[in-house]
């Protein structure tokens, strides 16, 4: 969409895929660019029509419903990136499953999932570029960008409302590995620590346990395998919060390796003496219900090189 497209009055049909979406956050999605505010004035003046009639924000769409939109100055949607461009089309051989409904990406470390804060795109934005006839591809949900592992991201509307049901009902069942340094205790299955993010100066994001004004948050362990004073685990976060595991592994005084806000900078040395030059923290396995089957899937994404390497490393110093 360019900014010439609502510079005259628009009609437009609604989708039967967005039946039952606000109209305010479909006009947030169609007018990209223009003002929260903008858009909630011209709706409460009456200057949006559905079916010639008014209509309040939180109206919800029905299929074949007709839009009026007056002219409206749009800026510019940022471009897509380049389908040529290697970290893009690489991203194709990272697809771990894909149908009508949803992709699961084995997500690659050091890329994010959407663009922004001087990136100039992400895995979402890199996705709708290789699906161009996708027209509602959205991340399900997200991974820090140094983790690596399965990525849910939905191509119909529908498909991104049952997922985010499922993960408001703990329907989603996450699982990743981490290695983390020291041995961690055979009788420690879980870690519940209120959790307060705190955004810094610099503009980055910094989580800690805070007692008082922090947010319940709850991941569960279990040792996968233990090395010379370090040792790989399953973590499953039950809430959902930023840097849960990172922040649950610090807290529990086995930071994860090589994590360059919440790590230990001897374990990491030791690390990086071994080669590992990255987080080691991958989303290995995601189980969820299909939003068109109703059936339960599992999916499992493999450790890359830099990871299994680091294993092997480990494993010979035994």
């Amino acid at each position: 969409m360019n900014d010439e497209t609502f510079l005259k009055v628009q009609f437009i049909t609604v989708d039967p895929e967005l039946e039952g979406q606000r109209i305010d956050n479909f006009l947030r999605t169609l007018l990209k660019g223009v003002p929260k505010s903008l858009i909630y004035r011209i709706l409460r003046k009456g200057e949006i029509r559905v079916n010639k009639k008014r209509v309040k924000p939180e109206y919800k769409l029905l299929a074949n419903d007709e839009l009026r939109i007056p002219p409206i100055r749009v800026s510019e949607a940022s471009e897509l990136p380049s389908t040529k461009l290697d970290k893009v089309a690489s991203l194709e051989h990272h697809i771990l499953f894909e149908d009508e409904w949803l992709i699961v990406l084995n997500k690659p470390s050091g890329t994010a999932v959407h663009g922004g804060s001087g990136l100039s795109f992400g895995v979402i934005e890199a996705l709708r570029a290789l699906r161009p006839d996708q027209k509602n591809l959205e991340l399900v949900h997200r991974l820090d960008r140094d983790t690596s592992g399965c990525l849910l991201i939905a191509k119909k509307r529908s498909a991104l409302k049952s997922l985010h049901e499922q993960l408001r009902d703990k329907q989603v069942d996450k699982r990743y590995q981490a290695l983390v340094s020291g041995v961690w205790p055979e009788n420690r299955f879980k870690v519940k620590a209120p959790l307060i993010k705190n955004i810094l100066k610099s503009g980055e994001r910094m989580v800690s346990v805070n007692e008082v004004e922090g947010k319940p948050s709850e991941t569960r362990f279990r040792i996968l395998n233990q090395y010379q004073d370090a040792t790989l685990v399953e973590a499953s976060p039950i809430t959902g919060r930023t840097h849960q595991i990172r922040v649950h592994c610090l807290h529990a005084g086995h930071p994860i390796a090589c994590d360059d806000k919440y790590g230990d900078n001897n374990f990491d040395s030791r690390m990086q003496r071994l080669g590992l030059s990255r987080l080691f923290l991958h989303a290995h396995s995601l189980s969820f219900i299909h939003p068109n089957s109703n059936e339960r899937v599992s999916f499992q994404a493999p450790l890359d090189n830099a990871l299994k390497h680091a294993l092997t490393k480990l494993a010979a110093e035994k």
